[in-house]
């Protein structure tokens, strides 16, 4: 059983909106990441399933938002604006223990346990 999949990545151009998927039960905590190529992954939203606390990096914000549907046991990544620096792989992760560092932690790899394969998203200029 793979414990997150992501899906929705794809090709679309500058200004374009893409939705991203993340399938993921009995989490406290799921993010989003993207590494571009040549770049470290980099920690870019994230919330908390218990109270729907939301985080997002400085690149992102303002752009993206992240959703979660309790009903489909689904996190989204609603992305617009998109543009070519947004091109990287996207990965979702996420962790199941509570922790009251989640507003300092957020960002970091360690913070979570479980990880997707990730999906393309490629932003044509």
């Amino acid at each position: 059983q793979v414990p997150l999949a992501e899906s929705g990545g794809g090709l679309v151009q500058r200004g374009g909106s893409l939705r991203l998927s993340c399938a993921a039960s009995g989490y406290t905590y799921v993010g989003w990441f993207r590494q571009a190529p040549g770049k470290e992954r980099e920690g870019i939203s994230s919330i908390d399933s218990n109270d729907g606390t939301t985080y997002y990096g400085s690149s992102v914000k303002g752009r993206f938002t992240i959703v979660r549907d309790d009903t489909k046991n689904t996190v989204y990544l609603q992305m617009k604006s998109l543009a070519p620096e947004d091109t990287a792989i996207y990965y979702c992760a996420a962790r199941r223990r509570w922790s009251f560092r989640f507003g300092s932690r957020w960002f970091l790899e360690d913070f979570y346990d479980y990880w997707g394969q990730g999906t393309q998203v490629t932003v044509s200029s």
